[in-house]
């Protein structure tokens, strides 16, 4: 039997191998949950590349990034549970714990590593940069579509790796104030990237 045709069992009904990419995040953990391979494969498909992304972005090395992105991959793989379908979406929360353990990478090495001995990406990684490329184009395009106090709040989260407490501090904005222009710039991401 193909893998393609292997079958499992979700809430009682069988489903069968070949269409697990049609399926919603909540179902397809609760395969991953039940150790169908075909179900991480499709997670893996379908968000390898933003978690490899955001690692990338905020370490500027790509094989940090790769690692990072095996490592929340990897994650879901073993603790498929640890993600929480009434807190927001499955591309949300791996944005975000790709983007932390990104930045707990970044703290270890930063008093290990000299600034001129920090390894730079391949140039020659065109696939790569095509990729990332599209996904930054379009991040971009949303990013500068939202309010100012939004666009600077994400810019500083999530590309300067500041906390929600040093944003307030920074900014002399409310911590709620920070929390809140946050989460309504990423729902407006995620709006866009799922459109």
């Amino acid at each position: 039997m193909s893998p393609l045709h292997r079958t499992f069992i979700e809430d009682g009904v069988t489903v069968q191998g070949e269409k697990v990419e049609r399926m919603e995040d909540a179902a397809l953990l609760q395969a991953v949950a039940l150790g169908n391979q075909d179900a991480m494969a499709t997670v893996f498909d379908r968000y390898s590349r933003i978690v490899y992304c955001i690692a990338l972005r905020v370490l500027h090395d790509t094989s940090l990034a790769e690692d990072v992105m095996q490592e929340v991959l990897l994650q879901v793989w073993k603790r498929p549970q640890s993600f929480v379908v009434q807190r927001g979406s499955l591309s949300a929360w791996l944005s975000v714990v790709a983007r932390n353990r990104a930045i707990d990478v970044l703290r270890k090495r930063a008093p290990m590593d000299p600034l001129g001995e920090m390894p730079l990406p391949d140039p020659h990684d065109m696939a790569s940069e095509t990729e990332q490329g599209w996904l930054l184009e379009k991040v971009r395009e949303v990013l500068d579509s939202l309010p100012p106090d939004q666009q600077a709040s994400l810019d500083l989260a999530y590309f300067q790796g500041l906390s929600h407490t040093e944003i307030a501090e920074r900014t002399g904005s409310p911590l709620g104030t920070v929390k809140t222009r946050i989460r309504a710039g990423l729902m407006s991401i995620r709006k866009a990237m799922t459109a």
